[in-house]
């Protein structure tokens, strides 16, 4: 690859990496996991770096790398099964809000957890990264009818899985409000 070439990758990749950090963590990636998986893209990503239309936007094809990576990564971690706490940072100055936040943050991810990675990465390109569905069918290889389908069946889930949470919440936090 031309030095012009690699300079112009590498500062994509710089401009994206927080996106990326963000998406892969949306997919299930956890703490230190999202960046060596971000590793794995940017890989992905200098070896294609000559065939991408950068006329276009780079996200929907970081997501979809992202997607596939994280599709092989689960596939590889379902031989061990380690437990780890969910990870939000948040530096803001108002503790409760911030718990709040870290509270919701929290539940949205242990509910999109519960949805199959097909449908996880449709509702969070389009709901969450405001992806259209043109892009995210070509990013992901599927039709706009499939994505349309698992968007329609993704949010169904999600909600099922937010009320199935809501209600295993412990008695106290209702009572208090939170």
């Amino acid at each position: 690859m031309p030095s012009t070439a690699a300079h112009a990758c590498l500062e994509a990749y710089d401009r994206e990496l927080d996106y990326l950090l963000a998406t892969l963590r949306r997919l299930g990636a956890r703490g230190t996991e999202a960046e060596d998986l971000a590793q794995e893209v940017f890989i992905v990503l200098h070896r294609n770096w000559l065939t991408i239309d950068t006329t276009r936007p780079l996200r929907p094809y970081l997501f979809g790398i992202a997607f596939r990576i994280c599709g092989a990564h689960r596939r590889r971690k379902r031989r061990v099964i380690p437990v780890e706490s969910v990870e939000v940072c948040d530096d803001s100055a108002n503790p409760e809000a911030a718990m709040q936040r870290t509270e919701a943050a929290t539940r949205l991810r242990a509910a999109l957890e519960r949805l199959p990675l097909s449908r996880r990465a449709v509702v969070v390109m389009h709901d969450v990264d405001g992806t259209p569905v043109l892009e995210i069918a070509q990013a992901l290889s599927m039709s706009r009818f499939g994505v349309y389908a698992r968007l329609r069946k993704g949010r169904q889930e999600l909600r099922a899985a937010v009320r199935r949470l809501l209600a295993e919440r412990p008695q106290s936090n209702r009572s208090t409000g939170s």
